[in-house]
């Protein structure tokens, strides 16, 4: 289907909505961006952004593995060992993610429309 028909058909269940919803969350470009990295365990993670509660970060894995974009591999040990990594659907987000970096950074400095207009 083309980028016309799927608006008109189905707006909220096009691919860019869909795509949108696997990333969005405050977290998960930090989360993807370090991930990119290595493969890290959990509190590796929480040192990384630490300004990200348990919780949170527990919430935002979870969504993360559940739409295919990381690996979860807990390891039988004690003290349990957990770690994550990117799948190749989430490697396939560097890029994207470095665009709408850049897009954000060049975005920063410039004026919105509608202030310029008023």
């Amino acid at each position: 289907m083309d980028l016309d028909t799927w608006h008109t058909i189905e707006p909220l269940n096009c691919p860019a909505v869909r795509a949108l919803n696997s990333m969005s969350g405050k977290w998960k470009p930090a989360i993807l961006y370090f991930l990119s990295l290595k493969t890290m365990r959990f509190g590796e993670l929480q040192r990384a952004i630490p300004s990200i509660s348990h919780k949170t970060l527990t919430q935002q894995l979870r969504e993360l593995e559940e739409d295919g974009i990381l690996h979860r591999r807990a390891f039988a040990t004690i003290p349990p060992r957990t770690e994550y990594s990117l799948t190749a659907r989430g490697r396939r987000l560097g890029p994207i993610l470095e665009m709408l970096f850049s897009w954000g950074d060049e975005e920063e400095n410039e004026e919105p429309a509608a202030a310029r207009a008023g």
